[in-house]
Order: structure tokens, then C-alpha cells, then sequence
């Protein structure tokens, strides 16, 4: 396929994606029922940990999760007790249990406790490493698993040194990271350049890449987002993972690439 021709697609649906209308029907519409920066990136990060699956049921049961916190997670996380976690003892998305839940919502208050914010915390360990984002997602995972825990909580963020894609948390990072003036992607962390970003990828949006030419490797890891967000830095070098918006357009529209 053409270089020109590849571009256009990719921008033809990441224009048709990458718009207010994409919100109603996506998880990102559970942080963008909030205006203040700390329950954006609170409700972002606990609903990007359960996007997987049926939209319709993340999106419900995220906002379940929002209701459990009475709808101001950045006020729940900070005031919570111990007592106040008994209430999450009857959530569950998938195989994201109670126990993965009341761990996760512990962890982000120790991030907070310590950090101020989630974004303080990696960004620390980014420019530590260099702005080695493979890096910075990894001692993220290390630091956010330094409480005692069940080991079953980690499969629900992965680390790339393992070989993850690390599909949601890459989302989460494109959430928080990204300043087109969309109204999609929020942009409210303003020192990770959006080209250290790696590109969410799932079975869906490999398979797409696949057709586009955009990945030769089979399986879908770490090494698989790598190679797409590379291929992706042809058409857009400053920022890549836009194209996140069209491999998804792609797939559900299930439009054949030639």
C-alpha cells in the first residue's frame, strides 16, 4: 500500500473519530463528567483499568465505580477509611474483582498521599529514566504494587518488561497526554511530549494495523505497539498515536483495506 494512499486513511478516520460525537459511546465518557484536573485523572485511570470487553459494560461499570465514590472520586480518595472500602466488597468487571478494586483505590491513595497526583509520580520516574516511556510505565507498576497485595491485581496493570502491551494503561496515557482541542482526549499533563506516547494496542486494533501493513509481528506485545507506533511516527512524527482514532474507526466500521 502507498504511502499517500495509507495517509489518507489514517487521517480520513481519525478526522471522522476524533470528535465530541465518539465520547457518548466510549469509556472516556466517565472522566469527562468532571472538570477538576484530580477527578479527571482519578476517574480516567480506575475506568482505563477496566476498559476491556463490551463498551456498554465498561462504561456501566465504571460508573458504578464513580457512584461507590459518590461521584467525587478525588474527595473519596482523599478522606476514605478503611471502613469506607467495605462498600466496593460487591464490584466486579470481569475478572477485575473486589479485592483487585479495593487495592486499586488504596494504591492511588498512596500515590496521592506521597505525589499529590498520578501524574507527579510519572512523570518523576520518566524524567528519571530519561524519557524512556518502556522505563517509566515499568517502576510506575513497581511503585504502584509496593503495598501489600494479592499478585492477582497486577495482571490489571501489566508491566512491558513482562512483554504486555500494556493496552490500558498506554490509553490512560493518551487520555491525559494529548492536546489537539478535540474535545476527546483531555491534555491535562503537560510535560510528557505526546510522541514518547506508545500506541494502545489490542486484538482488534493489531488486527487492523495488520491489514494496514503497519505491524509484521504476529503476536500482539510490547514489542507489536513499538513496532506500530514507530510506523505510525512516518505519517506523524509529533504525535503518532492519534492514529489510535483511525485503527479504531477501522475496526469497527470493518471497512476493507486494500
Amino acid at each position: 500500500m502507498k504511502k499517500k494512499y495509507l495517509s489518507e486513511i489514517l487521517e480520513k478516520y481519525y478526522n471522522e473519530f476524533n470528535n465530541i460525537k465518539f465520547i457518548d459511546n466510549d469509556p472516556i465518557k466517565i472522566p469527562h463528567q468532571y472538570k477538576l484536573k484530580q477527578d479527571i485523572e482519578i476517574a480516567a485511570f480506575l475506568t482505563s483499568t477496566i476498559s476491556w470487553g463490551n463498551r456498554k459494560s465498561i462504561i456501566n461499570n465504571a460508573q458504578k465505580l464513580m457512584n461507590l465514590m459518590d461521584n467525587s472520586p478525588f474527595q473519596f480518595i482523599s478522606q476514605s477509611k478503611k471502613k469506607d472500602l467495605q462498600k466496593f466488597n460487591k464490584f466486579v468487571h470481569r475478572t477485575f474483582n473486589n479485592l483487585d478494586c479495593i487495592y486499586f483505590i488504596m494504591a492511588i491513595k498512596h500515590i496521592y498521599k506521597h505525589y499529590n497526583s498520578i501524574e507527579n509520580l510519572f512523570y518523576q520516574i520518566f524524567f528519571q529514566y530519561n524519557n524512556n516511556i518502556e522505563m517509566a510505565i515499568h517502576h510506575f507498576h513497581q511503585f504502584f504494587f509496593s503495598l501489600p497485595h494479592d499478585k492477582h491485581a497486577e495482571k490489571h496493570l501489566p508491566t512491558p518488561l513482562k512483554g504486555s502491551a500494556c493496552k490500558k494503561f498506554n490509553m490512560f496515557l493518551r487520555w491525559m497526554v494529548r492536546k489537539d482541542n478535540r474535545g476527546v482526549d483531555f491534555g491535562i499533563w503537560n510535560n510528557i511530549p505526546p510522541n514518547k506516547l506508545v500506541c494502545p494496542l489490542d486484538v482488534h486494533s493489531a488486527n487492523t494495523a495488520r491489514k494496514l501493513k503497519l505491524i509484521s509481528r504476529k503476536q500482539n506485545d510490547w514489542k507489536a505497539a513499538i513496532e506500530l507506533t514507530n510506523n505510525l511516527m512516518n505519517f506523524d512524527p509529533l504525535d503518532p498515536v492519534r492514529f489510535d482514532f483511525a485503527l479504531f474507526g477501522i475496526s469497527i466500521t470493518k471497512n476493507i483495506i486494500h
